[in-house]
This record gives C-alpha cells, structure tokens and sequence, in this order.
C-alpha cells in the first residue's frame, strides 16, 4: 500500500460516523446541546446517508452518530418550543451544530428566518436492534 492510498483511508476513516461501540452507549434520555440548522430546499429528493429520499415535508434529522431510526426531541433554549424527529441521515459536518432539521421541523421550530438556533437535542427512543 503506498503512502498516499493509507493516507487517503486514514482520512475516510476519521469522516466516518462514531462506531456502533460508541452509539451503543447513548440511551434514551441521553441530552446534547448547541446549533440547529436546517437542510436547504436544493436537498429535496436526494438520497440521505440512510438510503432514504429527503423529504422537506418529513419531520427528520441528520445527526452525526446517532443510529438512524433513533426518535429524538429538539427543544429551542430560547423560546422552549420543541419538535420531534427521526433521525435519517447524517450531519451537520460545521463545528457547533449538532443537528440539521428538514423545513417542517424547522417551521415547527420557528427558525426559518434565523436558520440557526441553540437547541438540546434529547434522546427518546433508539431504533429496535436488528440481531
């Protein structure tokens, strides 16, 4: 293996998401707090992380380690309102942000104008495991 192929795997690796080691760790109830955003219209109809079209319409998330199908409540600190979601995807990738709302979840939110929000994300259900 020459240098520039292991270092271009050493790369990828670090862009993936935690291992499932790690995500098995967080249990409902588990809470995190920073940034919110939402998914720009452009997205409608891609393929998200998961295999799943994004649908603005979906009340859906990116997360960067939480296990897809994972039920979690964004609650804005600031106002108090909150959202449930399912997570299908994966992101944001901009330090701070710890979750990308799609359009609806963002409306419900009341974050359109804003576009960036401090919310705590908390954990409510993790998806059936799959032996």
């Amino acid at each position: 293996m020459t240098r520039t192929t292991a270092a271009a795997l050493l790369t990828l690796l670090a862009l993936l998401p935690a291992s499932s080691a790690v995500q098995a760790t967080v249990a409902p109830g588990h809470i995190e707090a920073g940034i919110a955003s939402y998914y720009h219209d452009r997205f409608h109809g891609r393929t998200t992380a998961s295999g799943e079209r994004f649908d603005q319409t979906a009340l859906t998330a990116a997360h960067r380690t939480l296990p897809f199908g994972t039920t979690v409540r964004v609650t804005r600190t600031d106002t108090g309102k909150s959202v449930k979601v399912r997570i299908n995807d994966r992101g944001p990738f901009r330090a701070g942000r710890v979750i990308d709302l799609s359009r609806t979840a963002a409306s419900r939110l009341d974050m359109l104008d804003r576009g960036l929000v401090p919310v705590k994300v908390e954990v409510m259900r993790l998806p059936r495991r799959k032996d």
